[in-house]
């Protein structure tokens, strides 16, 4: 079965940083486009950062320099390290998976399929 865990949310104050995990099985990461989303209440779902198959990384504006995703094939484990965090960083993020391999790796939600159910992340100012 094809799932998607995350964990290494939580609360932090303005400047802090937290590093988000995401267990893949059923799959291996190696094979996919993976990405990372963020949701604020009242928002639309936003992808703050995705990886290639081949490592390629891309991120919007708002988190370039400070997130950075990166992914261990051997543990088949999904990392976004958070870093210089503010209020605006606030939301669930969730782990994803593009529906299927090779293709563009961009961070448009509809090309991805599976989903993790999310971890929190508060930021406090």
């Amino acid at each position: 079965q094809e799932q998607l865990v995350e964990s290494g949310g939580g609360s932090v104050e303005t400047g802090g940083s937290l590093k988000l995990s995401c267990q893949a099985s059923g799959f291996e990461v190696r094979d996919y486009c993976m990405g990372w989303f963020r949701q604020a209440p009242g928002k639309e779902r936003e992808g703050v950062a995705v990886i290639a198959d081949h490592g390629t990384t891309s991120y919007p504006g708002s988190v370039s320099d400070r997130f950075y995703i990166s992914k261990d094939t051997s543990k088949n484990i999904l990392y976004l390290q958070m870093n210089s965090l503010n209020p605006d960083d606030t939301g669930t993020y969730y782990c994803a998976r593009r529906r299927k391999t090779g293709g563009a790796c961009s961070r448009g939600a509809s090309l991805f399929a599976l989903w993790g159910l999310g971890t929190q992340v508060t930021v406090s100012s």
